[in-house]
């Protein structure tokens, strides 16, 4: 039934931005470690997304589904990925540091927790917005199931 899929769209985008919470918290939580066990600073991690029904990214098939002519229903988003951020570490002068190289420069982890904060922010919008379409199409069934009273 294709009222009832709108549930899993909701779902799998909520599933997918608590993911992206929990990258966001491993994130601000890693701002300032300076030896991981891979040797170096932590590196930011990044989410990225996908259309769940993207098995055909096509300009032609997207073109299709929108104007109807395909009867493969919306999918939702889905976690493709975790990606390391490949901007380069920022030094500070700390030579009293243990992780200090010999002209006593300490590389920091490329994590801006202001950026981490907005980041979310965002997500937890996106969060707030699934759970109201979610509720939406609650209450939308819960109202055709009184039409049958």
């Amino acid at each position: 039934m294709a009222f009832l899929s709108s549930l899993d769209i909701s779902g799998s985008a909520l599933t997918a931005s608590r993911l992206r919470m929990d990258v966001i918290s491993e994130n601000i939580a890693n701002a300032s470690t300076t030896r991981t066990d891979a040797g170096g600073p932590y590196r930011r991690k990044m989410v990225v997304y996908r259309a769940a029904d993207s098995e055909e990214d096509s300009f032609g098939s997207l073109l299709n589904n929108e104007l109807g002519d395909s009867t493969k229903a919306p999918g939702g988003v889905k976690v493709d990925g975790i990606v390391e951020d490949q901007t380069p570490f920022t030094t500070v002068y700390d030579p009293s540091s243990p992780d200090a190289d010999a002209q006593g420069y300490v590389q920091k982890p490329n994590v801006d927790v202001t950026k981490e904060t907005l980041d979310m922010m965002s997500v937890t919008r996106a969060y707030s917005a699934n759970i109201n379409a979610l509720n939406a199409v609650k209450s939308m069934a819960g109202k055709a199931l009184e039409i049958w009273k």
